[in-house]
């Protein structure tokens, strides 16, 4: 049994794994134009200007202080990066003093580098005989391919495009997003084995570290991009928008408001519908669909396991209430499944809907890891549903989600990931744990400083599920830039005064977090007593709230309004 000073969660704790990589595509992938190239030769210009003259400590080394050469042009990109020397070696052979064809390049390298270590399991599964590290090698296999995959759809979008003008700061925010998600799937695979003990982690990280690298340098050339030209402002108190954010088309948004959108598929247990199953209407939907395919599911649990993978997007399930229409599932990390692959439903198709459903994790507390749902769908949008499990309970892996009137139930690091999330209006339970645990309300997964993401919790009310007499906080930093803010939300008198918890007691995170409270309610929401962490900010203004809000945050401004679900703005 986990006590208070031994918990680790499930895997997620090591100061050692910083790389991160999960990568699902949307079919519009890494959408580039003449004008992201204005703006990458802008950067260069302004970048070549401060950093093309600086000599390495060395030099021995130098390169040559003239601005239309390619060594020049290559350091001065380079010089934004975490990883200057493995991104001057790796991008010295473009040749180009052009910064979409150095850019693009970049891509090239991290795409050949997870290519020439993405089938590592097929040699990997036969150095054990343990089958939960199997499994675990099944979780790396899994997003490695879907990384290689993304990186591919992204180059070729890039190629194909030319010439066609789309906003700037779309195509940037697009770029940042999937590149943050090649990240976030390698730490998948390396939070996978170290969970289950394996062995050969660390020869595994060692031959996924240029992977690692590259990516976390094509990531931080195109945040430098934006950083250069200026934050946008967003002014948190603007007028609120009674729908959802602006990516979301017209068509959804008369899906989302409809009381019974016409169903491509209807999934009914007493065999009134089409299917009887929801993994059997999966099957009917067509892969990569550039129109939305609708599910219906008729009242009832379901007692199933079920993936989306990337190949489905654009799919929408709804049912007859978050009470009514459920999922359910019970596996779970203590009889042997990696927490990726607990999922009772996992979703990676870019655009999924979820509406009037709930999802469920049986297993129990004294199961630990046992995870409702899976999200890594990038301009994903879940309105009235329900998420209902223990620890674990909603993984929101990676891209651009964003919640809306859900309720979500659990105890220990029950939301948790790497996406850039939004959740509004919903309802957040903390329900009591095993004896001797304590609950924690979110686990942020962010690992490298240019990653769009964080969790973001606004104008919600988090009250106890049942009769909490643990100890309860809002969240505990999982990595080492963990991004979570609490704003315009009720809480109950459950929570500690302190607020938040390290990742391991006794040890103060690393200065390098983002936690932070705006204009909170509630006799919970007092921020007199909370922790002393140089990470932590009890009272941000509003100028610094505004920047993890639904039109800043996830640029939701931009997709969500086609959904028609409701969303404030600000």
């Amino acid at each position: 049994m986990d006590t208070i000073n031994s918990f680790k969660g499930y895997g997620k704790v090591d100061e050692l794994e910083q790389q991160a990589f999960k990568k699902k595509t949307r079919k519009r992938l890494i959408i580039i134009s003449i004008s992201a190239v204005l703006l990458i030769a802008l950067i260069v210009g302004v970048v070549a200007g401060t950093v093309i003259h600086r000599k390495n400590k060395s030099g021995s080394d130098d390169v040559p202080a003239t601005s239309n050469s390619p060594a020049a042009a290559i350091k001065s990109v380079c010089s934004v990066t975490q990883y200057p020397d493995s991104c001057y070696s790796s991008l010295d052979s473009s040749n180009s003093t052009d910064p979409e064809r150095i850019f693009l390049f970049s891509l090239t390298v991290v795409q050949e580098s997870l290519q020439r270590v993405s089938n590592f399991t097929d040699e990997y599964v036969n150095k054990t005989d343990d089958p939960v590290v199997k499994e675990a090698l099944n979780v790396c296999a899994t997003v490695l391919d879907d990384a290689v995959a993304s990186l591919n759809d992204s180059i070729s979008s890039m190629q194909n495009v030319e010439g066609k003008l789309i906003p700037e700061n779309s195509i940037i925010e697009d770029l940042k997003t999937w590149l943050s998600t090649v990240i976030t799937y390698q730490e998948t695979c390396f939070d996978a084995l170290y969970e289950t003990n394996a062995t050969f982690v660390e020869d595994v990280k060692f031959l996924m570290k240029n992977s690692t690298e590259y990516a976390s340098n094509s990531l931080a050339i195109v945040s430098k991009l934006v950083s250069l030209l200026g934050d946008f402002k967003f002014p948190i108190h603007r007028r609120r928008l009674l729908g959802f954010p602006e990516w979301v088309s017209a068509g959804d948004r008369r899906l989302l408001q409809q009381t019974n959108p016409k169903p491509d598929v209807t999934v009914a247990k007493d065999g009134s519908g089409d299917v009887t199953s929801l993994k059997a209407a999966v099957a009917k939907i067509p892969k990569k669909s550039k129109t939305r395919f609708v599910i219906y599911v008729k009242a009832g649990i379901y007692v199933e396991k079920v993936e989306l993978a990337n190949t489905y997007t654009n799919v929408m399930i709804y049912g007859d209430g978050m009470n009514l229409s459920i999922i359910s599932g019970s596996m779970n990390f203590v009889d042997g499944t990696p927490t990726f692959s607990t999922a009772t439903v996992g979703v990676a198709g870019s655009g999924f809907i979820a509406r009037d459903i709930g999802f469920m994790n049986t297993a129990g507390a004294a199961k630990h890891q046992a995870v409702a749902f899976r999200s890594a769908s990038d301009q994903s949008v879940y309105y009235r549903c329900s998420f209902n499990a223990f620890q674990d309970t909603l993984y929101t892996l990676s891209n651009r989600q964003f919640y809306r009137e859900c309720n979500i139930i659990g105890t220990i690091d029950f939301i948790f990931g790497n996406s850039a999330v939004v959740f509004q209006n919903c309802n957040i339970f903390p329900r009591q744990p095993m004896p001797n645990q304590f609950v924690t309300l979110t686990a942020q997964g962010k690992t490298d400083p240019n990653q769009n993401t964080g969790i973001s919790i606004q104008r919600c009310t988090m009250s106890p599920f049942d009769k909490l007499t643990a100890s309860a906080y809002l969240g505990r930093p999982w990595k080492d830039y963990s991004t979570t803010i609490v704003m315009q939300t009720n809480i109950g008198g459950f929570l500690s005064p302190l607020g938040w918890s390290p990742w391991v007691q006794n040890v103060v995170p690393p200065s390098t977090i983002f936690y932070a409270e705006f204009q909170n309610t509630g006799p919970g929401s007092s921020t007199k007593g909370r922790v002393k962490w140089a990470g932590y900010n009890p009272s941000l203004t509003a100028a610094q709230a505004a920047k993890y809000n639904v039109q800043s945050f996830i640029k939701g401004g931009s997709w969500l309004p086609a959904t028609t679900v409701t969303f404030d703005s600000t």
